[in-house]
Protein backbone atom coordinates (compact mmCIF):
# COMPACT_ATOMS: atom_id res chain seq x y z
CA UNK A 1 0.00 0.00 0.00
CA UNK A 2 1.03 3.70 -0.63
CA UNK A 3 2.10 5.67 2.68
CA UNK A 4 0.57 8.51 1.73
CA UNK A 5 -2.95 6.74 0.08
CA UNK A 6 -2.92 4.68 3.65
CA UNK A 7 -2.50 7.45 6.04
CA UNK A 8 -5.14 9.91 4.24
CA UNK A 9 -7.44 6.55 4.12
CA UNK A 10 -6.73 5.78 7.40
CA UNK A 11 -7.44 9.66 8.37
CA UNK A 12 -10.54 9.53 6.39
CA UNK A 13 -12.29 6.50 7.90
CA UNK A 14 -11.36 7.11 11.75
CA UNK A 15 -12.70 10.95 10.88
CA UNK A 16 -15.76 9.29 9.50
CA UNK A 17 -16.13 7.27 12.75
CA UNK A 18 -15.35 9.83 15.10
CA UNK A 19 -18.40 12.36 13.60
CA UNK A 20 -20.41 9.26 13.93
CA UNK A 21 -19.19 8.69 17.38
CA UNK A 22 -20.31 11.88 18.26
CA UNK A 23 -23.18 12.03 16.48
CA UNK A 24 -25.67 10.38 19.35
CA UNK A 25 -26.06 13.10 21.34
CA UNK A 26 -27.22 15.52 18.73
CA UNK A 27 -29.37 12.62 17.08
CA UNK A 28 -30.75 11.76 20.74
CA UNK A 29 -32.24 15.37 21.22
CA UNK A 30 -33.09 16.14 17.39
CA UNK A 31 -35.17 12.40 17.70
CA UNK A 32 -37.50 14.01 20.55
CA UNK A 33 -38.78 16.35 18.13
CA UNK A 34 -38.56 14.54 14.28
CA UNK A 35 -38.67 10.49 14.24
CA UNK A 36 -36.05 8.40 12.75
CA UNK A 37 -36.59 7.92 8.86
CA UNK A 38 -38.14 11.65 8.88
CA UNK A 39 -34.62 12.57 10.32
CA UNK A 40 -32.68 10.32 7.94
CA UNK A 41 -34.30 11.75 4.64
CA UNK A 42 -33.75 15.30 5.70
CA UNK A 43 -30.16 13.97 6.11
CA UNK A 44 -29.91 12.01 2.61
CA UNK A 45 -31.83 15.37 0.98
CA UNK A 46 -28.84 17.47 2.66
CA UNK A 47 -26.15 15.22 2.22
CA UNK A 48 -26.92 15.01 -1.55
CA UNK A 49 -27.68 18.46 -1.92
CA UNK A 50 -24.10 19.63 -0.39
CA UNK A 51 -21.96 16.78 -2.32
CA UNK A 52 -24.51 17.93 -5.55
CA UNK A 53 -23.10 21.40 -5.12
CA UNK A 54 -18.99 20.58 -4.52
CA UNK A 55 -19.48 18.22 -7.92
CA UNK A 56 -21.60 20.88 -9.60
CA UNK A 57 -18.67 23.41 -8.63
CA UNK A 58 -15.50 20.94 -9.29
CA UNK A 59 -16.64 20.67 -12.51
CA UNK A 60 -17.64 23.97 -13.86
CA UNK A 61 -13.67 25.11 -12.20
CA UNK A 62 -12.02 22.60 -13.94
CA UNK A 63 -14.42 23.16 -17.40
CA UNK A 64 -15.50 19.45 -17.36
CA UNK A 65 -18.80 18.56 -18.24
CA UNK A 66 -20.80 16.13 -15.90
CA UNK A 67 -20.98 12.51 -17.11
CA UNK A 68 -23.42 10.59 -16.05
CA UNK A 69 -24.05 7.16 -17.65
CA UNK A 70 -27.54 4.84 -17.09
CA UNK A 71 -24.50 2.36 -15.74
CA UNK A 72 -23.24 4.30 -13.24
CA UNK A 73 -26.19 5.97 -12.06
CA UNK A 74 -27.64 2.74 -10.99
CA UNK A 75 -24.93 1.10 -9.89
CA UNK A 76 -24.10 3.92 -7.53
CA UNK A 77 -28.23 4.19 -6.62
CA UNK A 78 -28.64 0.20 -5.75
CA UNK A 79 -25.25 0.54 -3.84
CA UNK A 80 -26.79 3.50 -1.91
CA UNK A 81 -30.12 1.57 -1.49
CA UNK A 82 -28.01 -1.09 0.02
CA UNK A 83 -26.69 0.88 2.79
CA UNK A 84 -28.97 3.76 3.30
CA UNK A 85 -32.05 2.05 2.74
CA UNK A 86 -32.05 -1.27 4.22
CA UNK A 87 -28.96 -1.07 6.54
CA UNK A 88 -29.97 2.09 8.28
CA UNK A 89 -33.43 1.01 8.45
CA UNK A 90 -32.62 -2.20 10.48
CA UNK A 91 -30.75 0.24 12.65
CA UNK A 92 -33.39 2.19 13.92
CA UNK A 93 -36.00 -0.51 14.28
CA UNK A 94 -33.35 -2.47 16.02
CA UNK A 95 -32.26 0.33 18.48
CA UNK A 96 -35.88 1.26 18.69
CA UNK A 97 -36.43 -2.63 20.01
CA UNK A 98 -33.30 -3.40 21.83
CA UNK A 99 -30.83 -1.46 23.63
CA UNK A 100 -28.08 1.28 22.98
CA UNK A 101 -25.81 -1.07 24.08
CA UNK A 102 -26.71 -3.95 22.41
CA UNK A 103 -26.89 -1.89 19.56
CA UNK A 104 -23.12 -1.28 20.04
CA UNK A 105 -22.07 -4.88 20.85
CA UNK A 106 -23.51 -6.08 17.73
CA UNK A 107 -22.37 -3.64 15.36
CA UNK A 108 -19.35 -3.73 16.21
CA UNK A 109 -19.06 -6.72 14.13
CA UNK A 110 -19.44 -4.80 11.25
CA UNK A 111 -15.63 -5.37 10.46
CA UNK A 112 -15.45 -9.32 10.76
CA UNK A 113 -18.20 -8.69 8.13
CA UNK A 114 -16.19 -7.02 5.47
CA UNK A 115 -13.00 -9.77 6.12
CA UNK A 116 -16.19 -12.02 4.95
CA UNK A 117 -17.13 -10.21 1.64
CA UNK A 118 -14.16 -9.05 0.72
CA UNK A 119 -12.97 -11.97 -0.93
CA UNK A 120 -15.91 -12.89 -2.70
CA UNK A 121 -16.98 -9.01 -4.23
CA UNK A 122 -13.20 -8.18 -4.11
CA UNK A 123 -10.72 -10.49 -4.60
CA UNK A 124 -8.97 -9.80 -1.65
CA UNK A 125 -7.80 -12.24 0.29
CA UNK A 126 -7.90 -12.39 4.31
CA UNK A 127 -4.09 -12.38 5.03
CA UNK A 128 -2.57 -13.39 8.39
CA UNK A 129 -1.92 -10.23 9.28
CA UNK A 130 -4.99 -8.97 8.80
CA UNK A 131 -7.04 -11.29 10.76
CA UNK A 132 -4.68 -11.07 13.91
CA UNK A 133 -5.30 -7.45 13.48
CA UNK A 134 -9.28 -7.90 13.09
CA UNK A 135 -8.97 -10.05 16.45
CA UNK A 136 -7.26 -7.33 18.75
CA UNK A 137 -9.27 -4.58 17.62
CA UNK A 138 -12.28 -6.94 17.93
CA UNK A 139 -11.00 -7.42 21.61
CA UNK A 140 -10.48 -4.02 22.35
CA UNK A 141 -13.69 -2.87 21.01
CA UNK A 142 -15.42 -5.70 23.44
CA UNK A 143 -13.54 -4.26 26.53
CA UNK A 144 -14.51 -0.54 25.00
CA UNK A 145 -18.19 -1.33 25.65
CA UNK A 146 -17.95 -3.76 27.56
CA UNK A 147 -20.41 -7.12 26.96
CA UNK A 148 -21.50 -7.66 30.53
CA UNK A 149 -23.88 -3.89 29.88
CA UNK A 150 -25.25 -6.54 26.82
CA UNK A 151 -28.95 -7.97 27.45
CA UNK A 152 -30.20 -11.00 25.54
CA UNK A 153 -33.58 -11.29 26.67
CA UNK A 154 -36.37 -12.93 24.78
CA UNK A 155 -38.31 -9.51 24.12
CA UNK A 156 -35.59 -8.11 22.68
CA UNK A 157 -34.86 -11.16 19.89
CA UNK A 158 -36.22 -8.78 17.04
CA UNK A 159 -34.37 -6.16 17.63
CA UNK A 160 -30.96 -8.02 18.13
CA UNK A 161 -31.78 -9.85 14.86
CA UNK A 162 -32.16 -6.58 13.15
CA UNK A 163 -28.56 -4.84 14.81
CA UNK A 164 -27.45 -7.77 13.35
CA UNK A 165 -28.73 -7.35 9.72
CA UNK A 166 -27.63 -3.55 9.64
CA UNK A 167 -23.80 -5.11 10.62
CA UNK A 168 -24.33 -7.79 8.08
CA UNK A 169 -25.63 -5.05 5.48
CA UNK A 170 -23.26 -1.98 6.32
CA UNK A 171 -20.21 -4.20 5.92
CA UNK A 172 -22.11 -5.05 2.25
CA UNK A 173 -22.29 -1.10 1.37
CA UNK A 174 -18.89 -0.52 2.58
CA UNK A 175 -17.55 -3.39 0.39
CA UNK A 176 -19.71 -2.59 -2.53
CA UNK A 177 -18.36 1.21 -2.47
CA UNK A 178 -14.29 -0.34 -2.89
CA UNK A 179 -16.02 -1.99 -6.33
CA UNK A 180 -17.78 0.78 -7.22
CA UNK A 181 -15.02 3.76 -6.72
CA UNK A 182 -12.50 1.40 -9.23
CA UNK A 183 -14.04 2.55 -11.93
CA UNK A 184 -15.69 5.60 -11.13
CA UNK A 185 -15.46 9.25 -9.98
CA UNK A 186 -16.32 8.71 -5.98
CA UNK A 187 -17.76 12.01 -5.55
CA UNK A 188 -20.60 11.89 -7.94
CA UNK A 189 -20.91 8.01 -7.01
CA UNK A 190 -21.20 9.37 -2.95
CA UNK A 191 -24.28 11.88 -4.18
CA UNK A 192 -26.07 9.47 -5.72
CA UNK A 193 -25.82 7.11 -3.35
CA UNK A 194 -27.43 8.84 -0.88
CA UNK A 195 -30.27 9.24 -2.95
CA UNK A 196 -30.68 5.40 -3.35
CA UNK A 197 -31.56 5.77 0.45
CA UNK A 198 -34.64 8.07 -0.04
CA UNK A 199 -37.20 5.49 -1.48
CA UNK A 200 -37.32 3.82 1.92
CA UNK A 201 -36.79 6.15 4.32
CA UNK A 202 -39.45 8.57 2.19
CA UNK A 203 -41.96 5.43 2.19
CA UNK A 204 -41.17 4.91 6.22
CA UNK A 205 -41.28 8.57 7.07
CA UNK A 206 -44.60 9.95 5.53
CA UNK A 207 -45.76 6.62 7.65
CA UNK A 208 -43.95 8.07 10.84
CA UNK A 209 -45.83 11.40 10.44
CA UNK A 210 -48.64 10.42 9.76
CA UNK A 211 -48.93 8.49 12.89
CA UNK A 212 -46.45 10.61 15.16
CA UNK A 213 -46.06 13.85 14.16
CA UNK A 214 -43.69 16.19 14.20
CA UNK A 215 -42.70 18.21 17.38
CA UNK A 216 -41.84 22.12 17.46
CA UNK A 217 -38.86 22.95 15.21
CA UNK A 218 -36.76 25.25 17.27
CA UNK A 219 -33.35 26.73 16.41
CA UNK A 220 -31.41 24.28 18.33
CA UNK A 221 -33.48 21.87 16.23
CA UNK A 222 -32.50 23.33 13.03
CA UNK A 223 -28.53 23.65 14.43
CA UNK A 224 -28.64 19.97 15.06
CA UNK A 225 -30.12 19.14 11.59
CA UNK A 226 -27.34 21.24 10.07
CA UNK A 227 -24.80 19.52 11.96
CA UNK A 228 -26.66 15.78 11.07
CA UNK A 229 -27.27 16.79 7.14
CA UNK A 230 -23.84 18.46 6.28
CA UNK A 231 -21.08 16.48 8.95
CA UNK A 232 -22.86 13.56 9.74
CA UNK A 233 -23.76 12.97 6.46
CA UNK A 234 -21.95 14.72 3.62
CA UNK A 235 -18.92 14.71 4.90
CA UNK A 236 -18.86 11.92 6.83
CA UNK A 237 -20.40 9.66 4.28
CA UNK A 238 -17.61 10.55 1.49
CA UNK A 239 -15.05 10.61 4.28
CA UNK A 240 -16.29 6.40 4.97
CA UNK A 241 -16.42 6.03 0.83
CA UNK A 242 -12.64 7.46 0.81
CA UNK A 243 -11.59 5.41 3.08
CA UNK A 244 -13.09 2.25 1.18
CA UNK A 245 -11.65 3.84 -2.23
CA UNK A 246 -7.86 3.91 -0.93
CA UNK A 247 -7.85 1.08 1.12
CA UNK A 248 -8.00 -2.82 1.25
CA UNK A 249 -11.64 -3.41 2.61
CA UNK A 250 -10.24 -4.92 5.57
CA UNK A 251 -8.12 -2.45 6.60
CA UNK A 252 -10.54 0.61 6.31
CA UNK A 253 -13.18 -1.56 8.47
CA UNK A 254 -10.93 -1.16 11.08
CA UNK A 255 -11.53 2.36 11.30
CA UNK A 256 -15.14 2.09 12.45
CA UNK A 257 -13.96 1.10 16.37
CA UNK A 258 -13.19 4.83 16.57
CA UNK A 259 -16.68 5.20 16.90
CA UNK A 260 -16.98 3.63 20.65
CA UNK A 261 -13.87 5.33 21.66
CA UNK A 262 -15.38 8.70 20.76
CA UNK A 263 -18.83 8.12 21.82
CA UNK A 264 -17.40 7.20 25.54
CA UNK A 265 -14.77 9.70 25.11
CA UNK A 266 -17.61 12.12 24.27
CA UNK A 267 -19.51 10.96 27.51
CA UNK A 268 -16.73 11.27 29.94
CA UNK A 269 -15.94 15.02 28.73
CA UNK A 270 -19.72 16.13 28.71
CA UNK A 271 -21.71 14.05 31.27
CA UNK A 272 -19.22 13.38 33.41
CA UNK A 273 -19.52 9.31 32.58
CA UNK A 274 -15.95 7.39 34.01
CA UNK A 275 -13.45 6.13 31.82
CA UNK A 276 -12.40 2.70 33.10
CA UNK A 277 -8.98 0.80 32.73
CA UNK A 278 -10.74 -1.50 30.81
CA UNK A 279 -11.41 1.50 28.52
CA UNK A 280 -7.94 2.37 27.96
CA UNK A 281 -6.89 -1.29 27.49
CA UNK A 282 -9.48 -1.65 24.58
CA UNK A 283 -8.73 1.97 23.06
CA UNK A 284 -5.08 0.78 23.05
CA UNK A 285 -6.01 -2.57 21.53
CA UNK A 286 -7.62 -1.28 18.58
CA UNK A 287 -4.71 1.50 18.05
CA UNK A 288 -2.16 -1.68 18.00
CA UNK A 289 -4.65 -3.70 15.29
CA UNK A 290 -5.38 -0.64 13.03
CA UNK A 291 -1.28 -0.26 13.10
CA UNK A 292 -0.81 -3.86 12.43
CA UNK A 293 -3.58 -4.41 9.37
CA UNK A 294 -2.32 -1.27 7.93
CA UNK A 295 1.58 -1.31 7.89
CA UNK A 296 1.24 -4.72 5.57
Amino acid sequence: MHKHHTFTGLISGLTAAAIWGGMYVVSKVVLEVIPPFSLLTIRLIMGALVLGLVVYFRNRRAGTALNITKDFFWTSFLVGFVGYGISLGFQFVGTKLSTASNGSLVTSATPAFVLLFAPFLLGEKPTTRRVIALVLSTLGVLAVIDPRTAELSPSLFWGNMSLLAAALTWALYSVLVRKVSKSSDLLTSSTIMLLGGLPTSIAFSIWEVNTQGIGIITPGIIGGLLFLGIVSTAIAMFLWNYAFAELPAAVASLTFFAQPVVGTLLGWFFLSEQITSLFILGGVLIGIGIIIASSE
